[in-house]
């Protein structure tokens, strides 16, 4: 799994579940807690709002005042675009690549 899949997977996480404990994201995304540790900041400095917990096993959330865009694609949804544009014509890419761009979690 790329970084890019890991942070979009931990986004994903926390939208539905608001706060998790590292090790179950790690283990969620196939790597140790360093790596999700290394994600988080890569989130929080990309300006997505993710909050490291304190206390035994540590934990991330998203921040209280964050509500999440509905209008955000889901992981499989980015992918059937991508399969669907990799055989488009070029007008057709071009439009599904602005939709990805516009409504991709992340880019």
């Amino acid at each position: 799994m790329t970084a890019a899949e890991r942070q979009d997977l931990i986004m994903a996480v926390l939208r539905k579940q608001h706060c998790v404990v590292r090790n179950e994201l790690a283990a969620a995304c196939g790597c140790n807690e360093r790596t999700i540790r290394r994600d988080i900041d890569a989130l929080s400095a990309s300006g997505f709002p993710v909050e490291a917990v304190p206390g035994n096993g540590g934990g991330v959330r998203l921040a209280e005042w964050y509500q999440p865009h509905r209008t955000t694609l889901c992981p499989e949804q980015m992918e059937v675009l991508r399969r669907f544009m990799a055989s488009a014509q070029p007008d057709d890419r071009a439009i599904l690549g602005s939709i990805i761009d516009q409504f991709g979690p992340r880019r």
